[in-house]
């Protein structure tokens, strides 16, 4: 009955119109490459405080909600990530869209974030505390092991060309070493350039990578617009129920992995998506079409990446720990209501910690809204001239850039990013590995020294808990895994070799 109560709470009026303003700006800014939901989250955050403790969360939680989403229309569209979170929609999500198949693309990235944001969402309500319990035992060794997933699923992705797949990566890695050393607080390859005396800025990094280069690649092109097929606008991207169904299982999954990934500290969006694109790319009947616009991979990195959202509340509302940046920030929207996270926040303030809850659910149908109404509108981008386009597409990844970090420097930067992108796709080197690698190469640095400095080099301390040999057998699973085929076949060519 009390929940029932919490729910009829949260939806008064107020309550629903600052949850609708905040799904709006969290949809637009999300879909705007540069801006976030952490750009909202920070906007609206003094506007809250005239709020009741409630709205206002609610207001912060449906920007959070819709922000995530909203950078996959314009990476499935026009292969621009509106944030970095929507890396992974760019590689079968753009690819439908060349196809033709531009509006059922947006259809399955909708219901797909909406299903994440549900299971995040309801995880966050009733199972809360016990997974925040799990969390909390994670140091960095068993960090370290959970970043050391996100490197190893780089092998599952370039199984099929090992040589230029490995490329990428280390040209990731290599540019994640530029800037502070996150242990000794050294400054390291910055060649004297001080816009990067700290390190290499993502963003820029990867609206170069991505967005730049496909910016090249049109003007490049001969066609007229970015849709090959002039039957681009038909289609729909309500899904029929066997649509839903095939595509069930994965999402599922993915949401589940999301949640659990988004409770970790600091494992993030990018640590979630890969590990469900792996595994949904291993037991798919036809792994090789990832990548170049398989239904499957688009609905399952969906999925993984709303999924995040609620499970990066866990840590902070139960533990006063943010999961990532995003989360970070919303911690400073309970403390300026007063509000202290931990155990206490749930038995002294149910009715607001419970309305939150209750507020991202509702906001994951913002999702619907957003997107299914106005795909027809959004996959109009598919048809336009690319005369227009390119200038468009060209000034927002400039926009972006700049807004990041306010420096000049950046727009410098995705210019080089982007001539490098658009070399690797001449050469078909994929870009997925260098993003991996970029993003998670840092982390799993420091997480791995710090396991060395803690225990004074003497790593079997650690490494010899449940939990970290846990982690370690998943480790080892995705290591082996892409090559099973190879491990059996070449058991079987011994086999063969002996009984003859």
């Amino acid at each position: 009955m009390e929940f029932f109560q919490y729910a009829l709470e949260a939806c008064t009026f107020e309550n629903l119109l600052w949850l609708t303003i905040g799904a709006l700006v969290g949809s637009i800014l999300g879909a705007l490459p540069g801006m976030s939901a952490d750009t909202g989250i920070a906007i609206f955050l003094p506007l809250t405080f005239n709020l009741e403790p409630v709205t206002g969360l609610i207001t912060l939680g449906a920007i959070y909600v819709t922000g995530s989403y909203g950078g996959n229309i314009t990476a499935v569209l026009i292969n621009t990530p509106g944030t970095s979170d929507s890396l992974f929609m760019t590689l079968d999500g753009y690819p439908m869209t060349v196809r033709g198949e531009g509006l059922r693309a947006i259809g399955i990235t909708t219901f797909s974030a909406f299903i994440g944001g549900m299971i995040g969402s309801l995880a966050l309500l009733f199972i809360a505390p016990p997974l925040a319990q799990i969390a909390i035992k994670f140091g960095p060794w068993e960090l370290f092991l959970t970043t050391l997933m996100g490197l190893i699923i780089i092998l599952g992705l370039v199984k099929g060309g090992m040589l230029k797949g490995l490329i990428s990566a280390c040209l990731g890695f290599l540019c994640t070493m530029i800037g502070m050393d996150g242990i000794t607080g050294l400054s390291r390859l910055n060649f004297g350039i001080k816009p990067i005396y700290d390190e290499l800025p993502l963003l820029p990094v990867v609206l170069g990578m991505f967005a730049v280069s496909q910016v090249l690649a049109l003007a490049a092109d001969k066609s007229e617009t970015i849709a090959i097929s002039k039957s681009s606008m038909k289609g729909s991207p309500f899904l029929s129920i066997k649509d839903h169904l095939s595509m069930l299982y994965n999402n599922i999954r993915a949401s589940i992995i999301g949640t659990v990934v988004g409770i970790i500290p600091g494992a993030g969006t990018t640590v979630a998506a890969g590990i469900s694109y792996n595994l949904a790319k291993k037991s798919d009947k036809h792994p090789e079409t990832f990548g170049k616009g398989n239904e499957q991979g688009l609905a399952t990195v969906s999925a993984a990446n709303n999924a995040v959202v609620g499970g990066s509340l866990v840590p902070l509302l139960t533990l006063g720990i943010p999961g990532n940046g995003t989360s970070a920030l919303f911690l400073g929207g309970l403390l300026i209501h007063g509000l202290a996270p931990g155990t206490q926040l749930f038995t002294r303030h149910p009715e607001t910690t419970y309305g939150l809850f209750f507020g991202l659910i509702m906001a994951n149908f913002f999702i619907l809204l957003v997107g299914l109404f106005g795909a027809p509108i959004y996959a109009r981008v598919t048809k336009v001239s690319k005369n227009i386009l390119i200038p468009i597409v060209g000034s927002l990844c400039i926009l972006g850039a700049y807004t990041y970090r306010n420096l000049a420097f950046d727009n410098l930067l995705i210019i080089i990013f982007g001539i490098i992108g658009y070399y690797m796709v001449k050469a078909d080197i994929p870009m997925a590995p260098f993003v991996l690698a970029f993003v998670l190469g840092k982390n799993t640095e420091i997480h791995f020294r710090r396991s060395l400095l803690l225990t004074g080099g003497n790593i079997a301390s650690v490494a010899f808990k449940p939990l970290s040999l846990a982690l370690l057998a998943v480790d080892l699973l995705f290591l082996i895994s892409p090559f099973r085929g190879d491990i059996k076949n070449f058991f079987k060519k011994e086999k063969n070799a002996a009984s003859l």
